[in-house]
């Protein structure tokens, strides 16, 4: 079987105090599994791509629990490997409102995925006829193992002839800026469309200005096909303004939506999801900008890490937004 995208990386438990509690006070923690390119792979799914998700899971029913919350969703699970000894990373979430923002706990440490080796995914299999490859720096920076076995997939990919995204998407608890730097600025000679914000552009590559001038500057240092950024506008914890840009062979913008966020977490990797099929579908950076947009736009309406949304959604909101939106019941 063939696969229009495949993302490797890790997925977690999260844990989040129901009602806007904080963790002290809790009696009671909401249970959802997430990680960017398990979620992106779902998000691909939804929008009615083939997906696999590549990774390494724990032989426990927390493992078990995260591999069927993605077959749950359509993603192709077959090419994770299983583990033994290791265990499921854990992420505490807690939501806030303004003045106090979401705070995250991290208890990730020795993950199965961390001590992933060269060698142990089968590259050539879940490559093979496959369209698009999908990654991002959190994977890297959770081991030196990580790195090279990121490393190694990228290298594979464009052996097969696959489209390569990349979301730099830089987490400085996992590693320095200039850790960072040095272990991906190698791997950029192997992807055609990086991902990034304003801030992750300009505290691991050093580029700074306004947006399309960062994309343009960064598509001709690396020789990237096209480089995409995301930008929110942040109001208060609740609402955003969400838009992005991408710089090809031209530059491409799209609408701003203003966003009343139910749960942020797993926006980016919406807007990867959204703009791989944008691009795979139509060969058309200005549908990739948009389905990037309107897709992550939605994930923030649904609590945890997955989109619920569905391509009709999105392909809808892109037709109804505009100057005046009308919130009418879908009846």
């Amino acid at each position: 079987m063939s696969f229009d995208v495949i993302t490797f990386g890790e997925a977690m438990i999260r844990l989040t105090p129901p009602l806007f509690q904080r963790l002290e006070q809790a009696n009671d923690l909401w249970l959802h599994a997430g990680g960017g390119e398990f979620n992106v792979a779902i998000g691909a799914s939804r929008l009615g791509l083939t997906s696999a998700w590549v990774s390494a899971l724990p032989t426990n029913p927390l493992g078990r629990l995260v591999r069927n919350k993605a077959r749950e969703q359509g993603a192709n699970t077959d090419y994770v490997v299983w583990h033994d000894q290791e265990r499921c990373g854990l992420y505490f979430l807690e939501m806030g409102t303004a003045p106090r923002p979401n705070a995250v706990i991290y208890d990730r440490a020795n993950s199965a995925i961390s001590n992933l080796q060269p060698g142990e995914v089968d590259w050539d299999g879940v490559f093979a006829g496959g369209k698009a490859f999908h990654v991002s720096g959190i994977t890297p920076a959770l081991s030196k193992s990580c790195c090279e076995v990121t490393l190694e997939a990228l290298k594979k990919a464009k052996e097969h002839g696959l489209f390569v995204s990349y979301d730099l998407n830089y987490r400085k608890n996992l590693w320095s800026t200039e850790e960072a730097a040095t272990a991906q600025e190698p791997m950029m000679a192997y992807v055609d469309l990086l991902i990034t914000t304003e801030d992750d552009a300009n505290e691991v590559f050093g580029h700074s200005g306004t947006p399309a001038s960062v994309c343009q500057e960064l598509k001709e240092r690396f020789g990237h096909t096209a480089v995409a950024m995301t930008l929110r506008r942040i109001d208060t914890v609740l609402r955003h303004g969400w838009t992005s840009i991408i710089y090809a062979d031209k530059l491409y913008e799209d609408v701003t939506y203003e966003l009343e966020n139910v749960d942020r977490v797993g926006g980016g990797d919406s807007f990867s999801a959204g703009c791989l099929y944008g691009w795979l579908t139509k060969q058309d950076w200005q549908a990739a900008v948009a389905w990037g947009d309107a897709f992550s736009a939605l994930k923030h309406t649904n609590l945890g890490d997955i989109n619920w949304a569905s391509r009709e959604e999105a392909e809808r909101l892109m037709k109804s937004y505009g100057g005046k939106l009308r919130y009418k019941i879908q009846r």
